[in-house]
């Protein structure tokens, strides 16, 4: 499968089953459009398509650089990855990551919040230090021979259960040198409670830490205001600012992660003032919410969004050739390495391995599935009862999603999110069409950036 397209004056042809990328001329570009569905047409027939417009002369040399592409097995080349997602689903599960829930509440009342201010359709609640334990302790014991294990302090409001959050850490430690394991830890936070103390906590212990913030001040506390209705913007940023400073400093990760809606439409200006802000570490999601709701992204939307896209690389690029750049977390891409095979086609692991444990201890595919009890695989004292629901993650992958068959951008987004696609379809092997159309526009901007700053 071939996928070719224009954007910011280069011409990008994209090999999907192989994964690589050229820049082109006009006269290859053209060439491949027409070779796209039969890659078999003899060099005649291409000169015939093209005569008055090329040279016979260029033409052939156009077909001699596509042909070598082709032996080389970077253009039409051929999707080898169906046996080895297959032959996936028969390896044994181990679970490597968990989204620890140790906290069920929230001192801030986002209006688009996903999880009810942090109750996930329940009651509000902090997680002991003891079911802590038991999830760090059923985490290394479903590991097997995997080492690197990643934990993510979330919630709600995970700071307001700080003095966990630390104990647990020391826990993981101590389970470090008796498994030979390692704890990758990470937090994700409002910023309300961020203070010297857990900063210094922060840069010791966490891998990363996912700061929360959407935008310019007006957008931000529209969406973000504390309970008692005023904006969080003037609150956190201070203390953000100086967190990701002493981050950079330190060699650690972090990232600034907004949400723009339906009222900020032109969120590229969003990220402009992170990048403005200092912040260099920056992602911001779209939405996603019930049709219904006045915040939620609509199709008419889409336009207006895939242009802001193009503005937000075009950017990007000058910042970058000014040496002052910064990352763009949708437009990250590695053309000579990348994910796995595997994680290109099976995704984020979710329902086999990674789970979500709440306060009390179950566990749910993800965080986005807490609450729904037909997700509720089991205990971390119990273990997992619905091995029939792991078999069902398990096999969601972008050969499960009919709409992924002919999708250019599959093994970029591998398939997209289970729980979009139970939320807008009622089953976890679908996909989010708002979500794919994004999807494909970030690709398609993303490597026009890497041929821009390679130019």
């Amino acid at each position: 499968m071939v996928h070719q397209y224009r954007n910011n004056g280069y011409n990008i042809v994209l090999d999907v089953d192989s994964g690589s990328v050229h820049v082109v001329d006009d006269l290859v570009y053209d060439v491949i459009g027409f070779l796209k569905d039969d890659p078999s047409k003899t060099c005649e027939e291409v000169m015939a398509r093209f005569a008055g417009q090329y040279t016979r002369a260029e033409v052939s040399e156009a077909m001699e650089e596509i042909r070598t592409l082709e032996q080389n097995h970077q253009l039409f080349s051929r999707d080898i990855y169906r046996d080895a997602v297959l032959d996936f689903r028969n390896h044994p599960t181990v679970v490597k990551a968990f989204c620890l829930h140790v906290a069920h509440d929230c001192n801030l009342a986002c209006r688009y919040c996903f999880a009810q201010e942090g109750e996930y359709n329940g009651e509000r609640a902090l997680m002991s230090y003891e079911t802590g334990k038991a999830a760090l302790d059923y985490l290394v014991s479903h590991s097997g021979n995997r080492r690197n294990l990643e934990v993510d302090f979330f919630g709600g409001e995970p700071l307001m259960n700080f003095e966990v959050v630390r104990k647990l850490t020391a826990y993981g430690r101590e389970l470090e040198k008796t498994h030979d394991k390692h704890f990758r830890f990470t937090l994700t936070t409002n910023g309300v409670l961020l203070d010297d103390e857990i900063m210094d906590f922060c840069n010791r212990e966490m891998d990363n830490v996912v700061l929360s913030l959407d935008g310019r001040k007006e957008i931000h506390d529209r969406m973000r205001p504390s309970r008692n209705g005023k904006g969080s913007y003037d609150l956190i940023v201070p203390k953000f600012q100086k967190f990701a400073k002493q981050r950079k400093e330190l060699g650690k990760q972090y990232y600034v992660r907004g949400t723009f809606t339906h009222f900020n439409l032109d969120f590229a200006s969003d990220v402009l003032h992170f990048a403005d802000l200092g912040f260099d570490q920056i992602s911001i999601e779209p939405v996603v919410a019930p049709a219904d709701a006045p915040y939620a992204i609509r199709p008419e939307d889409l336009g207006i969004i895939k242009e802001q896209y193009d503005l937000l690389a075009q950017e990007m690029i000058r910042r970058e050739k000014e040496g002052r750049g910064f990352t763009f977390f949708h437009f990250m891409i590695d053309l000579t390495g990348g994910p796995c095979v595997y994680k290109r086609l099976s995704g984020c692991g979710s329902g086999t391995e990674y789970l979500a444990v709440t306060p009390w201890g179950d566990l749910y595919p993800c965080h986005q599935f807490v609450g729904n009890e037909e997700f509720l695989l089991g205990n971390v004292t119990q273990g997992v009862k619905r091995t029939d629901l792991v078999s069902t993650f398990k096999s969601c992958n972008v050969y499960a999603r009919s709409e992924c068959r002919d999708c250019f951008a599959r093994y970029y987004c591998s398939g997209g999110c289970a729980a979009n696609s139970w939320n807008f379809h009622g089953r976890i092997d679908s996909v989010y069409e708002i979500g794919c159309e994004l999807e494909r526009k970030r690709v398609e901007s993303a490597l026009m950036i890497k041929a821009a700053l390679a130019d």
